[in-house]
This record gives structure tokens, sequence and C-alpha cells, in this order.
């Protein structure tokens, strides 16, 4: 079994589809779809996406959740940490090795916690 997906909320259509548009360009991982209320990314063997919560009520980020992209190259880690933090994100993490991963953490746009990865 593997996971296969990953949807994150957003209050912010517009902005978090920009900041992600923006993290993503050159990763391969390419918009795929924006429909009503979800936009989707599409990797080789994966889906990610934003959505406004189907319940209408405010997104929140989980305390204790976290995305991890695994991105493949040290280089890729601190280039993807700096346009996420150049994009309006915070950062949770500096650049750096962590046990047996180099690795960096940011916050998106609605406070949701993303991990690159080597």
């Amino acid at each position: 079994m593997k996971m296969n997906y990953c949807v994150l909320g957003t209050n912010n259509m517009p902005a978090s589809i920009k900041f992600y548009d923006g993290l993503f360009d050159t990763t391969g991982i390419k918009q795929v779809l924006a429909v009503g209320r979800m936009t989707f990314w599409q990797g080789d063997d994966f889906a990610f996406a934003v959505a406004t919560p189907f319940d209408e009520e405010a997104a929140t980020n989980g305390n204790g959740t976290m995305i991890g992209f695994s991105v493949g190259a040290r280089e890729e880690v601190k280039r993807l940490h700096a346009r996420a933090i150049e994009l309006g994100g915070t950062c949770e993490g500096e650049p750096n090795q962590r046990g047996p991963r180099f690795s960096a953490y940011v916050r998106d746009l609605d406070r949701n916690k993303l991990c690159f990865f080597e």
C-alpha cells in the first residue's frame, strides 16, 4: 500500500494556488484541474490538492500534522525551502541534517506544515 494523494485545507484559494504554483514550478508537479472548491496538482505517482472545506467552516491546520515531500537532493531541499519563504510561507526549520535525512520545514499561507527532504 502507498499513499496516492493529499488534500490541505485553505481559506484563500487564489493565494494558495499562487503559492503552490510557484512552489512546484520547476519540480515536475503540475496543476491539472481546478473545479469549484478544489485545485489539483499531479506528479508521477501522486496527487496533491488544496480545498475549501466541504462543511464550509474555516480551514485549520492540524497540530502535529505534516506533509513530507521527498525531493531527491540537498540543493532541492534548500531551493524549495527558500522558494516557499519567498512566496510568503514561514520557516519552521532551516535546511539541515536531522538524523538520517537532510530536511527543511515550512508552513504555507494557511499554516499547513510541509517538509522537504532528500
